[in-house]
């Protein structure tokens, strides 16, 4: 047998077995696929830190859905990419920039310049600025981080000494209440 079926045939076994709720299959899935998984996802997303929450997003999936792996369908490791390359592509639309970055007419801010001093920047866009006012100064820092100095919501959450799960709401009501506001 070819170490790409002895490969296959262990991968579909520890998603049959993760379908059933063994922590360990999952666990060894994880260990033998995540590097080559974090390969895959550096080519399609490019940064480091969000390949890695594609990573493990994949494997959060993989545990909820394991159920619904048919190897009459493909085999695990198809499976598994799948769903990787899927949660990439998501990463990356959902890190696509708003009209923030060409509001800022190409000009990228330093590193130096903090959230502050970009809402400050904005002034000759009037209604931006009001509806970036309206928000609680640190969701106002965030949406800035994010859009304006492009950093993710892992990154955003390490920052601000949030959790990722915080950091993703008030990025979403955020937005949300700029896009209503600016209508």
């Amino acid at each position: 047998m070819s170490e790409a079926t002895q490969t296959a045939l262990s991968v579909d076994e520890a998603l049959r077995r993760s379908a059933s709720g063994d922590r360990a299959a999952l666990r060894t899935l994880y260990q033998n696929e995540a590097p080559r998984m974090l390969g895959v996802a550096l080519r399609i997303l490019r940064r480091r830190a969000l390949a890695e929450e594609a990573v493990h997003d994949t494997f959060v999936q993989v545990w909820q859905r394991a159920g619904r792996f048919d190897p009459a369908r493909g085999s695990g490791q198809t499976f598994l990419y799948a769903i990787l390359r899927n949660r990439a592509l998501n990463i990356l639309r959902s890190e696509a920039r708003t009209d923030l970055t060409d509001a800022l007419d190409e000009d990228v801010p330093s590193e130096e310049e903090g959230p502050e001093q970009v809402v400050a920047r904005l002034s000759e866009i009037g209604a931006l600025r009001r509806c970036l006012d309206r928000l609680d100064p640190r969701r106002r820092s965030a949406i800035v981080l994010a859009y304006a100095h492009g950093l993710s919501h892992g990154e955003l959450a390490g920052r601000l000494g949030l959790p990722l799960g915080t950091v993703k709401s008030w990025l979403r009501r955020s937005l949300l209440t700029l896009r209503e506001c600016l209508s």
